[in-house]
């Protein structure tokens, strides 16, 4: 397994397929493993490269961590991959990652895709303060609440068997108390604003169920309004977790873009 040193953290990350290089970036808490939806799809026609970000999985918890910091791990994964530039993928949490990797280094981005996130401006809310205190209830109850407790988001259309699946999947999946609470800080204290996006010039697809509770589809919508070379895609019956609900439907639309942005690469090479 490949793992990375970047000053104290050490990040997991692992690689399939050949093609043109696409990076994901997974949201709060999860690790890369729940891209399962996504990577034997992906990597059918392109070099699939994915990663814990630290607090999750197999990464290590660090200290002091933001948005940035995040964004600078998915760099040094693509540094160690030997990739210069890539399609950036990320949803929820990856999602705003990914937004904040272009608007620092857009020379390393062929395209973005943001699936249920968008645009983290002074404006969002963000997690409220009684909610920290709940990360330093004992370990099996968070986990309890946290996987099973609340409402997923799958989506009406989201059937029962891959619902269930999906549960059990993040049900083992590791994480450290501190790395949630420390990815939660990291996204209180970032903020993007609507005008530095609006001039991002790289192709850009947008993912987003309506039925997400998590993230509203009007983030989505708002994102790709503000992208100047965007394509939105509306999930229907498709919660926060968009992969359950429709899952073929997202990487089908994934793929074609993906094909559209090399195709037009290559003839302008």
């Amino acid at each position: 397994m490949p793992f990375l040193q970047r000053g104290d953290a050490r990040i997991y990350w692992d690689q399939k397929g050949s093609g043109t290089p696409i990076l994901l970036v997974m949201g709060h808490k999860l690790s890369s493993r729940l891209w399962y939806p996504a990577i034997d799809v992906l990597a059918a026609t392109r070099r699939v490269i994915w990663f814990d970000n630290r607090g999750a999985g197999q990464s290590s918890t660090t200290r002091d961590v933001t948005v940035a910091t995040m964004g600078d791990d998915a760099f040094a994964v693509m540094d160690a991959a030997g990739v210069d530039k890539a399609h950036i993928y990320g949803v929820s949490m990856g999602g705003v990652i990914v937004i904040d990797m272009a608007l620092r280094k857009p020379e390393r981005v062929r395209s973005l895709i943001v699936g249920c996130s968008g645009i983290l401006d002074a404006n969002k809310p963000r997690t409220p303060n009684w909610i920290l205190p709940l990360y330093f209830l004992p370990l099996s109850v968070l986990k309890l609440i946290l996987v099973r407790g609340g409402d997923h988001g799958y989506g009406s259309a989201a059937p029962a068997d891959l619902v269930a699946k999906d549960q059990a999947m993040a049900a083992d999946d590791p994480f450290t108390r501190w790395g949630v609470v420390r990815q939660s800080l990291a996204l209180s204290n970032y903020t993007a604003s609507k005008e530095a996006v609006a001039k991002l010039t790289m192709p850009s697809l947008v993912l987003h169920g309506d039925e997400d509770k998590l993230v509203p589809l009007s983030y989505g919508e708002e994102l790709a309004s503000v992208l100047p070379h965007s394509t939105f895609v509306r999930l229907q019956g498709a919660g926060h977790n968009y992969f359950m609900a429709r899952g073929k439907e997202a990487n089908d639309a994934t793929v074609a873009f993906l094909d559209k942005v090399d195709a037009a690469a290559t003839v302008a090479a």
